[in-house]
């Protein structure tokens, strides 16, 4: 009787299991990372849905776009967490991704209306350097210094793309001048932002393509006020992160139910401290001490995302002409 009772029990737990929903959401690495967004924002979702959330890391942001391009209407992706506004023209493009219900009172410095794809967080690129060092004021500062800066791919990484549109937004035509002279300062091209930060990290670059309020981190996190956000005069390039529901999803009330989610107090509060970003919807209790000291930019700078389709071929190709010389 005891072992059928407990085949029973194996039999009504596996039931349940098999029961349990899932939902996969496709995302950067840093962000399902254990110091990153995702275990917080995983035990909060479960908490609330009865299901199981399954967040898969697929590189960094520009990458999530190729994989769901191969992957097609075969992939198992229900939710994509981590394009731009670089990216979403794009992402609309394929066809593959389906319009959303949500309604929020976003924090976002630019109006939002897209039927498709909803925000989560956004900030301003920026070089992040060592506070207790000089930094270049513009990009041709930069270019006539000696300064040695890590950059990231712009095929495969949402910066790395985001600042192919900070020099074109600045320089127009200018922008192949731009590179050719920034050629000598990169010291190497990393495929995503963790790669390329931890470099820095270790000492071996001055500067590294990162976000205004990446010094929050290390002021909040380790209580280190050594690094900063050098500020440029020609304006900082604004980037919008996006999430959105795949057309294809086999839980499409569930893929709903985690983009409201997304825009909750529950969800949003876990950004500051851990995506180190400004939330989309300001949480109740505002954002974290430490926030307000990091540095603002004069002039903000943001392509539509036609305008980013637009010119994105062409700056992939000046970075590319520039760097192989």
């Amino acid at each position: 009787m005891k072992h059928l009772a407990f085949a029973a029990g194996l039999l009504g737990a596996s039931a349940a299991f098999a029961d349990t929903p899932e939902l996969t959401v496709y995302t950067y690495d840093s962000f399902v990372s254990e110091w990153g967004p995702g275990p917080a924002v995983e035990k909060a979702f479960e908490e609330v849905c009865g299901c199981d959330l399954k967040l898969v890391g697929a590189g960094d942001g520009a990458a999530l776009l190729a994989r769901i391009k191969l992957e097609g209407a075969r992939s198992e992706a229900d939710v994509v967490l981590g394009l731009d506004t670089n990216l979403t023209a794009a992402a609309k493009a394929t066809g593959l991704f389906a319009e959303h219900s949500v309604s929020a009172d976003y924090s976002l410095p630019v109006a939002w209306n897209d039927a498709t794809f909803v925000p989560y967080d956004w900030g301003y690129f920026a070089f992040v350097h060592n506070a207790d060092a000089a930094a270049p004021a513009d990009f041709k500062a930069l270019a006539a210094s000696d300064k040695k800066i890590v950059i990231q791919d712009p095929r495969s990484s949402t910066p790395g793309l985001g600042l192919l549109m900070w020099v074109k937004a600045a320089y127009g035509d200018e922008a192949p001048a731009i590179w050719e002279g920034l050629a000598d300062n990169v010291v190497t091209v990393t495929k995503g932002w963790s790669e390329a930060y931890g470099m820095f990290l270790e000492g071996e670059a001055d500067m590294v393509l990162s976000y205004t309020t990446s010094p929050a981190y290390h002021l909040i996190a380790e209580e280190d006020g050594t690094k900063a956000a050098a500020a440029f005069d020609e304006g900082h390039y604004m980037q919008v992160e996006v999430a959105g529901k795949l057309a294809g999803s086999d839980q499409p009330e569930l893929a709903d139910q985690f983009l409201d989610f997304m825009v909750s107090d529950a969800f949003q509060s876990i950004i500051p401290t851990t995506n180190w970003m400004y939330p989309a919807v300001t949480p109740a209790e505002g954002l974290p001490k430490g926030f307000e000291t990091l540095a603002q930019p004069a002039k903000s700078l943001l392509l539509s995302e036609d305008e980013a389709a637009a010119v994105r071929g062409t700056a992939l190709d000046e970075w590319l002409n520039a760097l192989s010389q």
